[in-house]
């Protein structure tokens, strides 16, 4: 009796430890992603939130730019924000690149009807697609950079460029010694009027006499074109000339060099500190993050997003954003203070910079 009791005992107990192998076994096997990231997923750094996943996948974002990555610097910060925010959060990331208007229509809708969780597009090139397509997919989110689109299911995301071309065009006076200063301009349409805007009322609240010229180069990838508008307003007088043509501003840099006048870029930190001695900023990369950021921690609404001086989303190289170049003794100092000084007042709204496309 005494015998078979204890085998009975040690069956039960044989039994349990089986059983509690084959339970952990199962733990370690199901339930991987309580304990460490899925395949593919980047661990959740300081400041970051956890990977994103729908059912242990990660969720999906396509950017979809209107023009092949590299030779506008808009879109290459844009791309670069995107993959920063897919590397911290987790997400799979993919950038489609168009090259005409039915390539942009094509690329949204290839992603809106695919297993993308989030399409991001950008400017009013892509206006007329992502107006025909978005209301398609009512369950899909969108996000449209640069431009307003107004749907039920699109997060609009602009800029208030006209305040930091306020800062440029007060930079520019007090630079000029000959009291003319020009733009050359990518197009004579209304987004680009925020720039030019901007820049004629802080040249005029620096020096009300001062004489504007501005030229437009018809497109963006012209850097001849913008070279020769650059060295006709330097014959006109003009010892400080903004390049707000994209691509083209190349030209009106070349033209700068050989002329000895002084220039400014677009979007990205461009200065050389000899004659490109200032630059406009316009945070793409910094949107992007944001908007795939808020999409991966449910924070992502829809409606208009507006960013200007005092969300970071513009600015200006030494005013609100140190430069990899020196700062530039035409410049100096002293005039930078003074540009902090108006910046400062924007954001706390004492200086109000008019919008021209707000009647």
């Amino acid at each position: 009796m005494k015998k078979t009791l204890s085998l009975v005992l040690m069956f039960v107990l044989i039994a349990g430890v089986l059983a509690a192998c084959g339970s952990n076994k199962n733990n370690n096997g199901n339930n991987a992603s309580s304990s460490a990231p899925a395949s593919g997923s980047a661990t959740a750094s300081e400041g970051a939130s956890a990977p994103a996943a729908s059912n242990g996948k990660p969720k999906k974002i396509a950017l979809i730019t209107p023009e092949p990555i590299g030779v506008n610097a808009f879109f290459v910060l844009m791309q670069e924000g995107l993959e920063k925010a897919g590397k911290d959060f987790g997400v799979e990331v993919k950038t489609l690149e168009s090259t005409d208007p039915a390539s942009i229509e094509q690329n949204i809708r290839t992603a809106a009807a695919g297993d993308y969780d989030l399409i991001i597009t950008s400017t009013y090139q892509v206006e007329d697609a992502l107006k025909k397509i978005a209301p398609e997919y009512p369950d899909k989110a969108f996000a449209v950079i640069d431009t307003v689109v107004d749907l039920p299911n699109v997060r609009s995301i602009a800029f208030r460029e006209y305040e930091a071309s306020y800062l440029l065009g007060a930079a520019a006076a007090l630079v000029s010694k000959s009291g003319t200063v020009g733009n050359v301009v990518a197009m004579d349409i209304p987004l680009l009027s925020k720039y030019t805007s901007g820049f004629e009322q802080g040249a005029k609240s620096i020096n009300p006499n001062i004489k504007i010229l501005v030229g437009y180069v018809g497109g963006y990838t012209d850097p001849a074109k913008a070279k020769e508008l650059a060295l006709q307003q330097n014959g006109q007088g003009a010892d400080f000339i903004a390049g707000m043509s994209a691509a083209g501003d190349l030209g009106v840099f070349e033209a700068a060099g050989e002329k000895s006048f002084y220039t400014s870029g677009q979007d990205t930190d461009n200065t050389d500190g000899k004659q490109v001695i200032l630059a406009q900023l316009k945070g793409t990369d910094a949107v992007a993050y944001e908007t795939v950021k808020d999409f991966v921690e449910g924070n992502f609404s829809y409606g208009v997003r507006d960013y200007g001086l005092k969300e970071g989303g513009v600015g200006l190289t030494y005013v609100n954003k140190d430069s990899k170049s020196p700062l530039s003794d035409a410049i100096g100092q002293e005039n930078v203070d003074k540009l902090k000084k108006i910046s400062d007042d924007i954001i706390a709204g004492t200086i109000v910079v008019k919008n021209p496309l707000q009647k």
